[in-house]
């Protein structure tokens, strides 16, 4: 999901876990974005490694420009395109994403499963007042580390102090420890005894959840890591058992590459043949559940699923679009497009849809995809990864996620790992721009997880942000400037043992 503040992550590792449902998402301090301009007479050049923005050189302007004079110089579509929209969305593109998404995701095409939005962010909003009440739905379950930015809209909607925290391992989401919260909340509301009443009456169209469970399943913003197939059987299915509605935010699906480093990944995958990168290599939650027949908690004569697909153009084709999508069941579209917001206004983003339209349908979309996203940022995470390796050494273990399952594709935006020798990642991210005036993603408060962001800067800054991170780990672990080799470059930190 996109903001116009900096994208920030938080983590959880650092808290107890054997209680998850007392845990919440903490609170973080770390370098703000835009105060990496405060400093006009810092001797170094500001470097931004935490901004989770697409380069102003990778946006697709030339694409958005020519879409936008078809689409006005076609009154057709521009008299819709500037007058509200129906509820679900500008219906051109409806039908254009239903078949874009069914070739990727290798799905059957259906218009009614899509809603249009107004970018991820929104959307997430609108889904909880729709489909959530404070008085009803117990509790919103995270996956940390999460997108923390994604925390204040659940505490906008009422659930500020029933966020809780569950863990992930190498395949994602720890199942055992989120069936036992489930479970305990379970047993909590029934020893409670108190019939609570909704404050909300979801009509016809809608229904409430008890729970609702938020992740990224692919590529995941901060970790990287993606969610294994089994992983994601196994949540839909504790979704369906405990009536939770799992918010997928699928937005970094279609950015993946086979790594440009021999040493970032063997260059084979785990069924020997290569990837075909226009293709999705996992299957949505909401693709886990089409074939199934409704849940026990769906209404009589409705089905409305336990998994939304959250997708959004911000980072495709540039997040000041504010355009984005929903993919679920076909009764969850439609009661999403009846939140009072949708009604009221009509379609949200109605002319940067139709802008969208004529760049999908165009081929102008996948092509920016194919051809300059993919290869650019196969090239920016190969040239973080390596320079951590020379600089940090050791520290990069675990640093680089794969698509669980495969040992050659990775994705997303991000890469994230852990300092050495109790180092806390916030200050070290206050060292970082007193410093050498570069900004980087930290963890929660007292945690040591640190997140690179390879998008926002341009290549060379990228390489020369790294090697500033590693100058000032050095010098918090040995009180003295890296040494310098005689070709100019500091000796990497797995040589000081």
């Amino acid at each position: 999901m996109a903001s116009s503040t900096a994208e920030t992550p938080s983590s959880e590792s650092s808290a107890p876990q054997a209680q998850p449902q007392q845990q919440q998402p903490s609170s973080t301090r770390t370098v703000n974005a835009s105060a990496m301009a405060s400093d006009p007479g810092h001797p170094k050049k500001p470097i931004n490694l935490l901004r989770g923005w697409p380069s102003a050189s990778l946006l697709p302007t030339t694409a958005l420009n020519a879409a936008s004079q078809r689409l006005l110089g076609n009154p057709s579509l521009a008299t819709p395109a500037l007058l509200y929209g129906p509820d679900p969305g500008f219906e051109p593109l409806r039908g254009a994403l239903a078949a874009w998404l069914a070739e990727f995701y290798g799905t059957p095409s259906d218009i009614e499963r899509v809603a249009v939005s107004g970018g991820a962010s929104q959307s997430v909003a609108c889904i909880l007042q729709s489909f959530t009440d404070p008085a009803y739905t117990r509790a919103v379950w995270m996956v940390a580390p999460c997108y923390f930015l994604a925390c204040p809209i659940f505490a906008d909607a009422g659930f500020g102090s029933r966020m809780r925290a569950v863990p992930e391992d190498e395949e994602g989401i720890e199942l055992a420890v989120l069936e036992a919260g489930l479970r305990k909340s379970e047993e909590e509301d029934a020893a409670a005894k108190d019939e609570k009443k909704c404050f909300k009456d979801p009509g016809p169209h809608r229904k409430l959840y008890r729970h609702v469970i938020y992740c990224v399943p692919s590529f995941s913003n901060p970790s990287g890591k993606t969610m294994s197939l089994r992983r994601r059987q196994g949540l839909l299915e504790l979704a369906r058992r405990y009536d939770a509605l799992v918010i997928c935010d699928d937005v970094y699906d279609m950015l993946q590459w086979r790594p440009a480093t021999t040493t970032s990944s063997p260059s084979s995958s785990s069924t020997g043949e290569a990837p075909d990168l226009n293709k999705a290599l996992l299957p949505r939650l909401t693709d886990l559940e089409r074939p199934l027949g409704p849940s026990p908690h769906d209404p009589p004569g409705q089905r409305f699923g336990h998994a939304v697909s959250n997708g959004s153009f911000s980072k495709l084709a540039g997040p000041g679009l504010r355009t984005g999508w929903t993919e679920s069941a076909p009764d969850f579209a439609y009661g999403l497009s009846q939140t009072g917001s949708t009604r009221s206004g009509g379609a949200p983003s109605q002319f940067a849809a139709a802008v969208v339209y004529e760049l999908l349908v165009s081929g102008g979309l996948a092509a920016h995809v194919r051809d300059k996203l993919r290869p650019a940022y196969r090239r920016r995470h190969g040239l973080v990864v390596e320079r951590a390796r020379e600089v940090l050494g050791p520290l990069t273990t675990g640093m680089v996620r794969s698509l669980a399952g495969r040992d050659d594709v990775f994705g997303g935006y991000f890469v994230w790992f852990r300092l050495p020798g109790g180092l806390k990642a916030d200050e070290v991210a206050k060292r970082c721009q007193a410093e050498e005036n570069l900004a980087i993603g930290t963890g929660g408060l007292f945690a040591n997880e640190v997140r690179l962001c390879f998008a926002w800067e341009d290549e060379a800054d990228l390489e020369d942000g790294v090697a500033r991170l590693g100058k000032v780990v050095w010098r918090m672990l040995h009180g003295k400037p890296m040494e310098v080799a005689a070709g100019g470059a500091g000796r990497g930190l797995d040589e000081l043992k």
